[in-house]
C-alpha cells in the first residue's frame, strides 16, 4: 500500500468518527428539548393561573361633603312696581333709571291742582262742622227743655200750695170749725197737684236724657262726615305724589314728563339689590337633605371667584308642574356686581361628615343581588369582593359607612367584572398632568412600590 492510499484511508476514518459523534450530540439535544417541552406543557396545565393587572387606592379617613349642584336665576332681595292710584299727567320726575333712592323719597309728581282745590273745600266743611259741634256741646238747654223745666217748677209750687191749704183745713176740721166735705175736697186737690208735678218732672228728665243726647249725636255725625270727606280729599291729593316704598335702585321708568300715567299701570320700578336671591328647583331627594342656614356658592359668568351665600328658603311644598322643590340661596351684593336675571350655577352644601372613610367612586361595583361592593386587595395578593354600605357621594369620592377600615386597599381601576379571589398584579397609576386636581393624583401616590414583583 502506498503512502497516498494510507493517508486517504486515515482521513476517511477520522471523518467517519466525527460524523458519528455529531449525530450522537444532535440526538441528545433533541431528546433534551423534547423533555423540556414536555415539562413546560405539564407545568402550564397544572400550576399557572391568570394574573390580572389592576390599580389600587387606599381607604382615606377624611372629611366629605354632600354637595348639590344645580342651575338658578338671580332675583333682587325686594322689588316694587309702583302703580299710581289715580290717572293724571306726569308733572315731573325727580329720578331716572339707575338712581339710588331711600324709603319714602319723593320720586314723581302728577298733575294735582284739581285735587288740591277739592281738599281745600272739604277742609273748610270739616272746620265748620267742628265749630258747630263745639257750640252744641257748650250751649244751654234747648227751648223745649226750658219749657219743661218751667212746667215742673209751676207744678211743684201748685203742689206746695195745695198741701198748705190741706194742712190749714185739717186744723180747722180738728177744731170743729170746718165741715168734712171741704177737708176731703182739699185732699183731692193735693193728690191732683202731686200727680201733675210727677208728670212734668218725668217729662223734664226725659228731655234732659234723650233730647240733648240726640242733639249731640247729630252734631257728632256731621263732624265725622265732614272729617271723612276731608281725609278722602287729602288722600286723593297724596296719590299725586309718588314715593318709594323701600330703599333701592330705579330700574325702570317707561314714561316722560307730560305723558298720562294710568291707574293700575307701573310708573316706576324699584329694586333692592343690596342682596340677591338665586332661586333654583332641585329634586325632592336632594331637597330633603337641605335646611335653612346651609352654606353654598354661586358661580356667575364673568366673575372668577364663586360667591358665597346662605340658604334662606326650602319650600315646604313641591312645584306641581315639575315636582321639584324651590330653594333660595341669598348672597350679599354690596357692590351691585350681581345682576338680577342672570343664570348662575349653585353648589349647595347639604351635609358635611368629618373623619369619614372615603374611596374612589370608580372602585364601587354592584353585586348580582344589587348591593354595592368593592374588591378588597388582601395580603395574599388576591382581590376579595366585600359588600359595603355607602353614604355621601361627592364627585369622584364616596363615603363608606360599613364594610371597610382605614387600613384597607381597594381596586380603583379594573374592578368591574373581576371574579372574587382573583390573583392581581398592582400597577402604578399614570402620572397626573400638571395642574390636575388632588383626586387625579391620589391613586398614583398611594400605589405600592415594587408591586410588579408580586405574583
Amino acid at each position: 500500500m502506498t503512502l497516498t492510499e494510507t493517508t486517504l484511508l486515515s482521513n476517511s476514518s477520522r471523518s467517519n468518527g466525527v460524523w458519528r459523534r455529531c449525530r450522537l450530540a444532535i440526538a441528545g439535544m433533541a431528546a433534551m428539548t423534547s423533555l423540556l417541552i414536555s415539562a413546560a406543557c405539564s407545568s402550564d396545565k397544572g400550576d399557572t393561573e391568570p394574573i390580572v393587572a389592576v390599580q389600587v387606592a387606599a381607604v382615606e379617613k377624611t372629611a366629605i361633603q354632600h354637595t348639590i349642584t344645580t342651575q338658578a336665576i338671580l332675583f333682587p332681595k325686594q322689588q316694587a312696581a309702583i302703580v299710581p292710584k289715580i290717572s293724571a299727567p306726569v308733572r315731573k320726575f325727580l329720578v331716572k333709571r339707575g338712581s339710588p333712592v331711600r324709603e319714602g323719597q319723593l320720586l314723581a309728581v302728577l298733575e294735582n291742582r284739581d285735587l288740591s282745590a277739592a281738599a281745600q273745600e272739604n277742609k273748610g266743611s270739616y272746620e265748620q262742622a267742628q265749630a258747630s259741634y263745639e257750640t252744641t256741646t257748650r250751649a244751654g238747654l234747648p227751648e223745649e227743655i226750658q219749657k219743661a223745666e218751667a212746667d215742673a217748677q209751676q207744678a211743684q209750687q201748685a203742689l206746695e200750695a195745695q198741701e198748705k191749704v190741706f194742712q190749714s183745713r185739717q186744723q180747722l176740721f180738728d177744731q170743729g170749725a170746718l165741715p168734712r166735705k171741704e177737708l176731703d175736697q182739699s185732699r183731692v186737690d193735693v193728690t191732683q197737684a202731686r200727680n201733675q208735678y210727677a208728670i212734668t218732672r218725668k217729662h223734664l228728665d226725659s228731655l234732659n236724657a234723650i233730647g240733648k243726647q240726640q242733639e249731640l249725636k247729630s252734631a257728632a255725625g256731621q263732624l265725622e262726615s265732614a272729617k271723612g270727606k276731608y281725609m278722602g280729599a287729602e288722600a286723593q291729593l297724596s296719590y299725586s305724589e309718588i314715593r318709594s316704598p323701600m330703599a333701592g335702585v330705579i330700574t325702570d321708568r317707561p314714561l316722560y314728563p307730560g305723558e298720562m300715567a294710568a291707574a293700575g299701570t307701573p310708573l316706576l320700578t324699584v329694586m333692592d339689590i343690596s342682596s340677591v336671591i338665586a332661586k333654583a328647583h332641585v329634586p325632592q331627594s336632594d331637597a330633603a337633605a337641605l335646611k335653612v342656614g346651609d352654606r353654598g356658592t354661586m358661580t356667575v359668568p364673568g366673575i372668577d371667584d364663586p360667591i358665597e351665600g346662605k340658604v334662606t328658603v326650602v319650600s315646604p311644598a313641591l312645584d306641581p308642574n315639575s315636582t321639584t322643590v324651590e330653594v333660595w340661596l341669598e348672597a350679599k351684593n354690596s357692590k351691585h356686581t350681581l345682576k338680577p336675571g342672570t343664570s348662575v350655577q349653585l353648589s349647595l352644601i347639604a351635609q358635611t361628615v368629618k373623619d369619614a372613610l372615603v374611596v374612589p367612586a370608580s372602585s364601587v361595583i354592584t353585586t348580582p343581588e344589587g348591593a354595592p361592593a368593592v374588591m378588597l386587595v388582601g395580603s395574599d395578593g388576591r382581590a376579595h369582593q366585600k359588600t359595603v354600605k355607602l353614604g355621601i357621594r361627592n364627585g369622584d369620592d364616596v363615603q363608606v359607612i360599613e364594610g371597610l377600615t382605614a387600613s384597607d386597599k381597594v381596586v380603583s381601576t379594573g374592578a368591574y367584572g373581576l371574579p372574587d379571589k382573583t390573583k392581581v398584579k398592582i400597577e402604578a397609576a399614570e402620572a397626573p398632568a400638571e395642574g390636575s386636581s388632588k383626586e387625579g393624583s391620589k391613586d398614583g401616590s398611594k400605589a405600592p412600590a415594587g408591586g410588579s414583583d408580586e405574583k
